[in-house]
């Protein structure tokens, strides 16, 4: 017989028949987390704990654990311990940790501290388990058998809350994956009874964003976490804590982004040492001992530990980003949903768990209901019943005679048979009828809020309520602006020369070399404009524009280009990224940011708020209240205290010496009262003495406030231009 050769199989049957079965069961039953917040591996580990009765208790042996967790779990035991550690209060990496351990069990935020052996550890379930299993053996979930079919086994955990939201999840499946971040335990109990009362709350009033165990800063971005919000993908972006020692000139990292370990920023910045790129540091080591995380840096004498930082942030993974991923099993099927969308799946399932809880429990109440119905029968004739039993000759007819003799069934009957001979008085019967009443109230209670929706979201909140004012902890993660992220100095080579520039009342800006300036001829202006502001400064130097909405825009006057005169220059709306309809009312270099701005108000009131109010640590681009509301009439910068006049809308003249006047430490401060106003009349211009000033005598004031004086024709000179 000719030997036949095998027939060769297509691609696509081998995918289909082979790779496809492995993906599903690595999709479904290992990789990616259901909405009870736990991955299968999880969920068995926990439950035989539970069985094992370690919620209450004392701790026993890792080891232990891993054996009968592997009754239900065919993994190898170093899988389960090692899922084991990332759930222990230990390691660190839970917000609210399910295990209780002690021992090592190495750290969250470390590559290579390892975690003890089994046989050294123990642990115990936390005290939160209780609402992780809460109700459990009231048929709140589905059981199936485990693999040999010896025992069953939870399909869900019936969590009390939110779990799937409170501690991260991390799963790799074929072709998929999973990256949940944990979130605050108070802030989604909160945003989740909001949910429950009003299905159209907005929850981000109640979940600013993620909140991790390792803690330090996140990294507000509206944009960003109203996508992850929306569609359960995006990015976050996280710093890492610090403190300057000075007596030791040394900067101690205590808090680092989830995402990272010490080994990988302390290799980082050894290779930025040896490289020459980060030249301030002597020396820097892991310090981390029981009293939690410390990376400690040396620095040269003369280093800036803040400008250092920034560096570090930017070069290593001291700013980390952690890429969301909500991807989440719901009736066997991975979807990605948003942190909303999380919520109303979870309450639907909360929902139907309490519904087959009072179901449950009105089945077992009725059928003790049932039994107490039959031992009340027996009270009519107690005697009787010590008759029947006492003469029937045979042990099988009890339960039948039983019945016919006072009309119960069977089940009533071998009730009745069962009591001890000690009980079958009055007392003892009187007081288990008694129960009747009451469990029928009780029924019908369960019957009615299991019948209603409305009334187990009622249960829901009043759980979540409570579990908040138990475990509730403050949140690890503070958050931060954007604008308040320093940004990282970058190498300047940019030329420092003297510049002249100049703002129009259009909103036109131009920078001018004073080499340019000598040569020029008159100004390219809009039609109908005119120059309002001007001033010499430095290329390197900031610059400040005020609108009139209180905003001041910072810019480095090196990131404008050097313009001619014959120019009109750059339009401040397309550079300043200002809000609609916002126009800039005044603007000057910041002159080392010494020196005063003078605010001008209609009312007569001024405010002089010194300039380092504007110097900030970090390159913010706009400064919100920028000085205080009000009718703006003119703003002015002045380097040191000096003469300054003001006129009225009658003709009033007042000089003064602003070293009169406080200076404000608030830059939203009103001022004070300079010039007294008769009714109808406001204050319309501050100007410099000597440019609307022939001679400033008889102007002056002695105290203030002051009225001032009628300004006298041949003491009139050109005037500032008011703000309009």
């Amino acid at each position: 017989m000719p030997e036949q050769k095998a027939r060769p199989e297509g691609i696509t049957h081998t995918l289909e028949s082979n790779f496809m079965q492995y993906a599903m069961s690595v999709i479904l039953s290992r990789a990616i987390p259901e909405i009870d917040g736990f991955k299968p591996s999880h969920r068995k580990l926990l439950y035989m704990m539970y069985k094992r009765g370690l919620l209450k208790g004392k701790r026993t042996k890792s080891a232990t654990v891993v054996g009968e967790a592997m009754k239900l779990n065919p993994h190898g035991d170093a899988a389960i311990y090692e899922t084991m550690v990332r759930l222990t209060e230990g390691n660190e990496a839970l917000l609210h940790p399910f295990v209780d351990s002690k021992g090592n069990f190495g750290k969250q935020y470390s590559r290579d501290m390892a975690y003890a052996a089994p046989r050294y550890t123990e642990v115990k379930l936390t005290p939160i388990c209780e609402e992780i299993f809460r109700d459990i053996d009231k048929n709140t979930v589905d059981f199936i058998d485990n693999y040999d079919g010896t025992m069953t086994e939870p399909v869900l955990l019936p969590t009390a809350f939110p779990n799937i939201l409170v501690n991260p999840n991390m799963g790799i499946a074929v072709g998929m994956a999973s990256r949940i971040a944990s979130y605050n335990l108070k802030e989604v109990c909160d945003a989740t009874v909001a949910y429950l009362k009003d299905q159209k709350a907005d929850l981000r009033e109640y979940i600013p964003g993620p909140d991790f165990s390792t803690g330090g800063y996140l990294v507000y971005d509206k944009d960003a976490l109203d996508q992850i919000y929306e569609t359960g993908t995006g990015s976050i972006k996280l710093r890492g804590k610090y403190i300057y020692n000075p007596k030791t000139n040394t900067l101690e990292i205590t808090e680092i982004p989830y995402s990272t370990c010490v080994e990988v920023i302390i290799e980082k910045i050894a290779e930025l040492m040896k490289a020459g790129k980060i030249k301030e540091i002597n020396d820097v080591r892991d310090e981390t001992d029981i009293n939690g995380l410390r990376l400690t840096i040396d620095l040269k004498r003369g280093a800036d530990p803040e400008k250092l930082m920034q560096k570090l942030y930017d070069k290593t993974t001291l700013e980390d980003s952690f890429g969301c991923n909500y991807n989440i099993l719901t009736g066997g099927e991975p979807k990605v949903l948003g942190i909303k969308e999380i919520i109303a799946e979870w309450t639907d399932f909360r929902t139907e768990s309490l519904r087959r809880m009072c179901v449950y429990d009105a089945e077992n109440k009725e059928a003790r209901l049932h039994l107490l119905q039959g031992l009340e029968k027996i009270l009519l004739d107690i005697d009787k019943a010590i008759y029947i039993v006492r003469h029937t000759e045979e042990d099988s007819m009890v339960v039948p005679n039983l019945m016919a003799g006072f009309g119960i069934d069977k089940i009533q009957a071998e009730f009745v048979a069962e009591i001890k001979l000690r009980n079958l008085n009055k007392d003892y019967i009187l007081k288990r009828t008694a129960e009747i009443e009451s469990l029928t109230a009780e029924i019908a209670d369960l019957r009615k809020t299991a019948g209603s929706e409305k009334l187990i979201h009622k249960l829901i909140i009043k759980q979540l309520t409570e579990i908040e004012k138990k475990y509730a902890k403050p949140r690890k993660t503070q958050i931060i602006t954007v604008e308040d992220v320093p940004v990282p100095d970058e190498e300047d080579d940019t030329g420092d020369y003297r510049v002249r520039v100049f703002m129009t009342r259009d909103n036109y800006f131009k920078k001018v070399t004073l080499v340019s300036l000598r040569s020029s001829g008159e100004h390219k202006l809009k039609e109908g404009d005119e120059i309002i502001c001007t001033a010499e400064a430095s290329n390197k130097q900031d610059m400040l524009f005020f609108s009139d909405r209180q905003n001041c825009y910072k810019l480095k006057l090196k990131d404008i280009g050097d313009t001619r005169v014959s120019s009109m220059g750059d339009y401040l709306p397309n550079i300043l990224d200002m809000e609609d309809g916002e126009r800039i009312v005044y603007s000057t270099p910041a002159f080392d940011y010494k020196g005063f701005m003078l605010f001008a108000f209609s009312s007569g009131k001024i405010a002089k708020i010194d300039m380092n109010s504007y110097a900030t640590k970090t390159n913010r681009r706009r400064l919100t209240g920028a000085y205080g509301k009000g009718d703006l009439i003119g703003a002015m910068y002045i380097p040191a205290d000096r003469d300054i006049a003001l006129l009225s809308s009658i003709d009033k003249c007042l000089v003064f010496n602003t070293a009169a006047i406080l200076t404000k430490t608030s830059r939203t401060a009103q001022g004070v009262q300079v010039m007294t106003l008769r009714r109808k009349s406001l204050l319309k211009t501050m100007a410099l003495p000597e440019d609307c000033l022939k001679s400033s005598d008889g102007y002056r004031s002695r105290s203030l406030p002051s009225a001032g004086c009628y300004l006298k024709d041949e003491d009139s000179a050109s005037v500032q231009i008011k703000l309009e």
